[in-house]
Formats: structure tokens, sequence, C-alpha cells
């Protein structure tokens, strides 16, 4: 071996020792999982990554992801080797208030005056299998089709989460879309949490899968320096294909006491353990790598912004808030050369195909793969574009993970989801999304919008481009009458009070679609003299506390919440929850909601069956008027 190659394998060495090192200190974290890696690290990292550590922000900056993120340990050892950190932060791993937790997570503040918190050389949370590759595709996208940048996103891959389908769409659309600066770096150690892995050491079986996805594959052994070294040069000449190395590793390597064994996943090592690894590779190093950088190129010129007219829709006439939504894109597109939009294959529904028709350098047809369609809205999040994924409400549930490690990563991506609730009609529950206002409620710092008219529709869409953190905007298939004039304001964290008296005994308060059903209530109960005051809750998320506690007291307490969902997690628990804590008298809540499997009906067949119409709303704030509140209880 020459003096180079010498080199580069002593420092794989020394990353084992400082992977046995920093989780022994810690008595946790994944030791031989970070070993099995530790030659592909170092040969990448001498050679061949391209990364300025003191501008993590560089455009043109190589991405490496640890998608087998539990490795945390192998990638704290690189960053000391680069310089990046100090052997005594290193020895922090795990440690309450220290930046080496135990799965990375980018840079973050803690709180709203918080210092930043994670590692600024981290683009996104790993440690949740089967996420890296497609947050690397959507990086990938971005920099080839979007930035013109030839920058490389190196991924690292743990054998067992190649289980995940979430990585097979990621490999579907990297081929799909040609993404050739993507290298997928397997490292197959054969073994996983619990035992062997499905595929144990058959290189040529992945190798096989990868290359049927339109992918150039190389077969190495994972601990030859050389090889590897050929590997990388091999994928980094490649024009059309993006490349997985399989490389055939051993879990614990260096060390004969975890080397290939089972039961030490996620398992430290002793002291008197670690002492005698550590011995057996030849002792501690102080290793340094003068990481090349990258060439200083600047992403492609952007078109200059255009003024923000957004859509008008004239009031008494109707059209769909997925419309509405689509059209907004097209006016965010000439406005924000940033703005991108993704689509699950849906985007003659969506009228995401209105954005791509304008725009169809920044639109991206990532077909029927939700995780990778959230995935890639993350990656190119990372780089600084202000990216739109639209597919059904309802298919977003197999994405969930994918939202909420987004969330963790304090990532901005913008989310809709039309054909929302059991008003979609004919197509049935299958395609109803019921669970959606929900699942989006729960996620960290979450925004959730529900906007019942076009013009309210365009005013949202576009404050979302402005919207930190996670912003999901809940669409309706059916038209909807206009009742907001162009040029209506909505504020995030707002209500709309679209029908008040000083006299009001009971509120309504809906949103969407069950929004245009109460004011056809309020009619009815107008006309029997029944004062209702009707409140439109488009911001479900942050929501208006202080209309709602002025409703309550206006009322006596007497509150109607309806909703195109299910009972638990939506609207109505939006609105019990601004009362939580609250040292007046609580309401009295009655929740009108989905509360039975819809079939197949029209649209005013479902609402009425699931008794969120008209009728079943004033029915239910006459029942409100008969019960004193304090003897009311949640309907």
């Amino acid at each position: 071996m020459d003096g180079e190659l010498q080199r580069i394998a002593e420092l794989g060495k020394q990353l084992r020792v400082d992977s046995i090192r920093c989780t022994t200190a810690a008595g946790s974290g994944h030791p031989t999982s970070s070993m099995s890696a530790a030659d592909l690290m170092a040969v990448l990292l001498v050679n061949h990554l391209k990364y300025d550590w003191d501008e993590p922000g560089r455009p043109d900056n190589d991405r490496l992801i640890f998608s087998k993120g539990h490795a945390s340990p192998l990638l704290y050892s690189m960053y000391k080797a680069a310089g990046a950190i100090t052997d005594e932060e290193l020895m922090t791993l795990r440690t309450f208030g220290s930046r080496l937790e135990g799965h990375p997570k980018p840079s973050q503040r803690t709180g709203a005056h918080g210092a930043p918190r994670g590692l600024p050389w981290v683009d996104v949370a790993t440690g949740s299998l089967g996420q890296g590759l497609p947050v690397g595709v959507g990086m990938a996208l971005g920099g080839k089709c979007v930035d013109k940048l030839p920058f490389d996103v190196w991924v690292l891959l743990g054998d067992s989460e190649v289980a995940e389908g979430s990585v097979w769409e990621a490999f579907d659309k990297a081929g799909h879309y040609k993404l050739n600066h993507v290298i997928a770096i397997l490292d197959m150690n054969r073994l996983g949490q619990r035992g062997p892995t499905d595929l144990g050491w058959d290189g040529p079986a992945y190798a096989a899968r990868a290359r049927a996805f339109g992918w150039h594959a190389i077969e190495i052994d994972g601990h030859d320096i050389a090889a590897i070294d050929a590997a990388y040069r091999e994928a980094l000449a490649q024009d059309e294909k993006p490349t997985c190395i399989v490389a055939k590793t051993v879990k614990g390597s260096g060390v004969a006491l975890v080397a290939d064994k089972e039961g030490w996943h996620g398992k430290a090592l002793s002291p008197d353990q670690a002492a005698a690894a550590i011995a057996e590779l030849g002792g501690e190093r102080g290793i340094t790598v003068d990481v090349a950088k990258p060439r200083r190129l600047q992403p492609a010129t952007p078109p200059a912004a255009q003024p923000l007219p957004l859509p008008a829709y004239a009031v008494g006439t109707k059209e769909a808030t997925r419309k509405a939504f689509g059209d907004a894109l097209v006016a965010l597109g000439g406005n924000r050369p940033d703005v991108v939009v993704l689509d699950g294959e849906v985007s003659n529904s969506t009228f995401t195909g209105e954005f791509n028709k304008a725009y169809p350098s920044r639109f991206f047809e990532v077909y029927i793969a939700e995780q990778q369609l959230v995935g890639a809205a993350l990656g190119l999040g990372v780089l600084g574009k202000v990216a739109f994924a639209a597919t059904f409400a309802a298919f977003l549930t197999r994405a969930f993970d994918q939202i909420r490690m987004a969330a963790v990563s304090g990532a901005s991506v913008r989310l809709c989801g039309s054909h929302a609730g059991v008003s979609i009609g004919e197509d049935g529950p299958s395609q109803m999304a019921l669970e959606d206002v929900a699942m989006m409620r729960a996620v960290h710092g979450s925004t959730v919008l529900y906007p019942c008219d076009a013009n309210q529709t365009a005013c949202l869409a576009g404050a979302m481009a402005e919207l930190p953190g996670i912003s999901y905007l809940r669409l309706t298939r059916e038209k909807t009458p206009v009742i907001y004039p162009p040029g209506e304001t909505f504020p995030i964290g707002g209500t709309k009070v679209v029908r008040r008296s000083d006299g009001d005994q009971v509120a309504i308060i809906a949103a969407g679609i069950t929004l245009h059903e109460s004011l056809r209530a309020y009619e009815q109960l107008d006309s029997e003299g029944i004062r209702v005051r009707v409140i439109d809750a488009y911001s479900v998320k942050p929501i208006d506390k202080a209309s709602l506690h002025e409703a309550a007291r206006v009322t006596g307490g007497r509150l109607v919440v309806v909703e195109d969902h299910w009972p638990e997690g939506g609207l109505g628990d939006a609105v019990l929850d601004a009362f939580a804590g609250a040292t007046e008298k609580a309401p009295a809540v009655v929740k009108l909601a989905v509360r039975s499997m819809p079939t197949s009906g029209t649209p005013a067949q479902l609402m009425k069956e699931a008794g969120i119409d008209a009728e079943a709303i004033a029915q239910a704030v006459r029942e409100c008027l008969r019960v004193p509140p304090e003897e009311a209880s949640e309907g």
C-alpha cells in the first residue's frame, strides 16, 4: 500500500477509535455500525468530498447525508478529523446540551430567542431509516434542474434500511431524472438490529435491483482503500446515471470482540472493552484532513421577480379552492423565482399542472410516491427553495414519518392536500381525507389552514410562501361560493366573523366546506328569530383564541363546531384546546363531525348522512338553546 492509501487506512482506524471512545464515554450509541463504514468515509473525506466547513451554506458545497443516522459517532468523528469540532466536543456525545445528539440534526433555534442548536454541517435530521436518499434526490433535483450546479450528493445507506419502500421510491425517481450526481454508498455489513438482514452479503442482488431502476452499480470490498477510491472515481465519471456503490463490510470491523458478531447493535463497549479495542486498532491518532473546497460556483441567474397579482374571483361566483390554489401558484412562480412545485401524479386535480405550464423547469412530477414527494420537497428546501408539494390529502398519511422528520429538521415545507372529507362525493372513503387535520395539527410547529373560498385560498397560498416550518393547506374538491372580495386579508392565526349581532345566542364555528353549510343554517335560524354568530376558523393552527373566547362570552358559552373530518383531533379539538387552562368557565362545545364510515354518494347525501349539513347544524343550535349551557355536553 502506497503512502497516501496507508494514510487513509490509518484515518479509517482513527474514525473507528473515536467512534468507540465517544460512545463508551456516553454509555450508549452505535459504535459497530460506525466502524463498518469507517474506511468508506475516510476515502471520501480525503479524496472526494468538496466542502467548505467555514461556509456550510455555500450553494456549491457537496452534500453528505448519513441516512443511517445511528452511525452518528462516525459522522462526528469525521467532523473532528476535518477540524470542525474538537476532541473535547466529540466526547460530549449524547449528553444533555451537546450539539452531538444520538442522531444527527441540523442547526435550528430552540425558541423565539434561543441560541441555535444542532450542527450547521447537517442538512437534515436522520435516524428514522429510509429517508436520507429521498432527501438527497430532492437536493440533486435542485442542483441539476434549477440551480445548474454540479455538486455531488453522497448518501450513506445502511443495508437494513434498504428494506424500506421509501428507498426504492428514491431509486426510481433518481433513475427517472438521470441524477448522475447522486452517489449512494450501501454499507452492506450483513447485520441489522436483531440479527442478519434479509439479503445478508448478497451484493449482486442489491446491485441488480439498483440497475433495474436505471442506476450504475459497483460492487466492492468496503475495506479495500484502493477499491473504494476507484469506485468513487467511477461514480463521479457518470454523466447520465446515479451510482450505487455496494460495499461489503464487516460490522464492528477491526475489533475481534465485536466484528461480525450479533448482539452488538446499539451497544457501547465498556471502558475495559474499549481500551482493549483501541489497543487492537493501534491506539489513538490525531490525523487531520484538509478537505477540498468547491470551486466557488454560483447558481444559475434566476428570472427577474414579477409583481404578485394574486388571482381574483368575483363575489357570488363559484370556484373550487383547489383551482384557486393552482392559480395562486402561477402568480407566486412569477413573483418568486425560488418557488418550486412537486406533485404526486394528480396535477390535473390539484391544478399544479398550471404551474408546470408556466415554469416547467421548477415543476417536478414525483408520480405516486408520496414519501419521495415530501422527501424531495425537504431536499429542495435545504437548498433555499420555497417548495410546495401537493397530492390528495388522504395520501399524505403515507408520508407522515417524512413530515414529522422534516419538523425535526426545522425545515420549511408547504404541503397541500385536496379532496378532503366526505364532500368529495362518489369516490368513497378510500379517497376521503378524514384524518389529515389531526395529523398535521400534531406536527411540531405546524400551521394548518382550511380556506372556504377561492380568494381566501389565493391569499393563504401566498402567505404560505413566507411561513417557516411545516404548513398545510386543506383544499376542497367541489366548487364553493366566493364570499370574500378580492384583496381581503386573512392573517395566519386569525378568523373571520362572517355573521354576527349584538344578541347572538349561539356561535357556529366552521372552516372550508362546512362554512357554507353554516351560512345556510344561519339563514334558516335567522328566519326563526334565532340569532347566531358564524365564525370562519380558516386558521385551524394557530387558532384565534381571542375570537373564540369572545364568542363564548357573548353566547353564554354555547358553541357548535362543524367539520368534514373525524371528531378526533380536528377543528373541534382545536376549539376545545383554545379553552384549556382558561380561568373563565369552559363553554359547552357541541362537535358535529363525521362519525361513521362513509360510502359513495353525492356530496349533499354524504354530508347529510354525516350530520354536518345545514339542517344538522340548525338542529344542533336549536338543541343548544333548549338546554342551559351548564347542562350541555359535547355532541
